[in-house]
């Protein structure tokens, strides 16, 4: 069973930040709606959720893999 751990983003090295942004916004089936979008629209809109607290850095202890979540997911983890 997945151990997920939630990353303060405010701990992260910006460089360290927008990097993992940037992979997730990169990940196959990402789909942000009919219009493309490029990547650094793409990145900022994750920013800023993670900023309102719209999403969450997650870390999973056992895979060793992060994800970000919305609010709903990350209440019923119950973290």
């Amino acid at each position: 069973m997945a151990q997920f751990v939630q990353i303060p983003i405010a701990r992260l090295e910006p460089a360290t930040l927008t990097a993992l942004l940037e992979e997730f916004a990169s990940r196959d089936g990402t789909d942000y709606g009919l219009r493309e979008h490029s990547l650094e629209e793409k990145t900022a809109s994750l920013k800023h959720q993670l900023d309102s607290g719209e999403l969450a850095l997650l870390y999973d202890l056992d895979s060793e893999e992060y994800d970000l979540c919305n609010r709903e997911r990350l209440a019923a983890l119950d973290l």
